[in-house]
């Protein structure tokens, strides 16, 4: 465990080879945790592995899970104070930072703020946080889902939803009655499960189904999209060209949550960019193994500045 500012401790761990080339995992989200399968992304030969649960996440402290815990303090500028906390921790000085999902947001924007301790970026199911990204998700696809999607703003007063889906559903997150939270929860999860089963394969995550990590999960998702990922608008792709060192981009042709049009826009912003599109997977990243390996390898290839 790694004490950080507010009261929070992280969860954290390392994998692979102790002299290996330092990569750090940044799990999705925002709040997902850690998962089954998280190591064997970074514990791999020649790399040295850290993972850690962000924020109110997994088995860092306080959790999200109860309903006490303060969400102001949860933003992205505080989880990239926290990632440089760890680095410094850890007695690295630069690393690769490997993230899937909201991860790659979360990557992004820490090398944008911290690009001479990135040695490199690999992201899988690329996001970069912009408002229309969270409108596409929360509004845009129940033109693919429209029945799912009646549900899904079926569970909101009349009057909320033309507006900001994820505002609503937090405070439906933070209300009094339990029951409340927990079927807001329950549908927000419903949601966040269809919008992804597009993809060859596809298999419910049965994560959703523990009342505890959907109701955590849930509130740091709405918490968060609701501020607009605490990052002004379109800043990843206006601060693109900050980051010197090669980004690897691994995404699904079948991504209907994430279009590949995002990575595609912010391939055309950055100085070192390279984009492979797996015609087999979605959103998950089941499909992308042997390309994901392959940017692992270049990266690894590329050096490390230690």
């Amino acid at each position: 465990m790694l004490e950080v500012s507010d009261g929070h401790q992280l969860y954290w761990e390392e994998v692979g080879e102790p002299d290996g080339a330092p990569a750090l995992w940044l799990h999705g989200g925002p709040g997902s945790g850690l998962a089954a399968g998280h190591r064997r992304l970074v514990s791999r030969p020649g790399w040295r592995g850290v993972l850690f649960d962000q924020r109110g996440a997994g088995r860092s402290t306080p959790s999200a899970v109860d309903p006490a815990t303060d969400l102001s303090v949860i933003t992205t500028p505080k989880i990239i104070e926290d990632i440089e906390a760890l680095r410094v921790a850890r007695g690295v000085d630069s690393w690769t930072v490997v993230g899937g999902s909201w991860g790659c947001t979360l990557a992004l924007a820490y090398a944008i703020a911290h690009p001479e301790r990135v040695d490199g970026l690999c992201l899988l199911s690329v996001t970069t946080g912009d408002n229309d990204e969270i409108e596409w998700i929360t509004r845009g696809v129940g033109r693919i889902f429209p029945e799912a999607w009646d549900e899904f703003v079926g569970h909101l007063p009349v009057s909320a939803r033309e507006g900001n889906i994820a505002t609503a559903y937090a405070e439906l997150l933070a209300a009094g009655d339990p029951e409340i939270r927990a079927a807001a929860a329950a549908a927000w999860c419903a949601w966040e499960d269809i919008h992804v089963s597009l993809a060859p394969g596809w298999e419910h995550w049965d994560r959703y189904d523990d009342p505890d990590f959907a109701f955590a999960f849930a509130r740091q998702v709405t918490h968060s999209w609701s501020h607009d990922c605490f990052l002004p608008p379109r800043h990843v792709l206006n601060n693109a060209s900050a980051i010197a060192s090669p980004v690897e981009m691994i995404h699904g042709r079948h991504d209907v949550s994430g279009p590949v049009g995002i990575p595609w826009e912010l391939l055309k912003a950055l100085p070192n960019g390279r984009l492979a599109v797996s015609e087999e997977a979605g959103h998950s990243g089941a499909g992308t193994v042997e390309l994901f390996n392959q940017a692992m390898n270049r990266l690894l290839a590329s050096g490390h500045r230690d």
